[in-house]
């Protein structure tokens, strides 16, 4: 029967002003997080079209070379691939200093398109090969059969995974931020324990702004859903075309 008026406790001691008077911190942190997590999901997105098609279709050289990255990043931690970014880049031989901003976003560019080479290379491989034929059939070269037959059917197909890594690419800035002093959200929610300790309605607060991005998911897949059906009809009448075309 304790639980509950520990409970209450914690309710009539809780500061909700202290969140207030102290939104212009959490806003700047959300602003900062959104845009290092915004740039980090469009690179991660074109890395892993480009890297995962180059899988799926055997291209020599970059479809090695792609292999030996996604090992590589995906057996490290996130961690350690931002500590070389920021700090090993700086030092000899390579001398190069990029901000903490750079260093965040490129960072998750790299984490991310190593996982969304994966999924983007399985769905253009779940890609019936006699569609690629029929596009080939209907005088497209691979390029063009690739833009108007394999990216729209795998692209659907890798859709799911593909926002589980963007989402991903959003809660891992929690990480990354603390770790080379940019400041986001969860950078700046630890400035503001250290100077108030209020450990309790400032970590609160993160976890509410951080399950936003939950509900966020949660829409994007109920407008997959919702777009299903049409996107459904508009892949059946392609495939309907190139199987005339055969």
């Amino acid at each position: 029967m304790r639980p509950l008026p520990n409970l209450m406790s914690l309710l009539a001691s809780f500061e909700w002003s202290f969140i207030w008077d102290n939104r212009d911190e959490f806003l700047h942190g959300l602003w900062k997080t959104l845009q290092v997590s915004l740039i980090a999901i469009a690179g991660a997105f074109a890395v892993g079209v480009v890297l995962g098609a180059g899988r799926a279709h055997r291209i020599p050289v970059l479809s090695q070379l792609a292999a030996i990255y996604v090992e590589v990043i995906r057996n490290t931690p996130i961690l350690v691939q931002v500590y070389f970014v920021y700090f090993g880049l700086s030092e000899p031989p390579f001398n190069i200093r990029l901000t903490a901003f750079t260093a965040g976003w490129l960072t998750l560019v790299v984490w991310g398109g190593a996982f969304n080479t994966e999924n983007f290379r399985a769905g253009f491989e779940a890609v019936p090969y006699r569609y690629r034929e029929a596009g080939l059939a209907l005088g497209f070269g691979r390029l063009k059969t690739f833009l108007n037959v394999t990216l729209p059917i795998g692209g659907r197909i890798a859709l799911p995974s593909s926002i589980n890594t963007y989402v991903s690419v959003l809660k891992n800035s929690a990480l990354i931020g603390p770790a080379i002093s940019l400041p986001e959200l969860t950078y700046q929610a630890y400035s503001l324990e250290s100077v108030s300790f209020r450990a309790t309605e400032i970590y609160f607060t993160l976890a509410v702004i951080y399950l936003v991005v939950w509900v966020l998911s949660g829409l994007i897949r109920a407008l997959e859903a919702w777009l299903a059906l049409p996107e459904a009809k508009r892949v059946r009448t392609r495939q309907q075309r190139l199987w005339q075309a055969v």
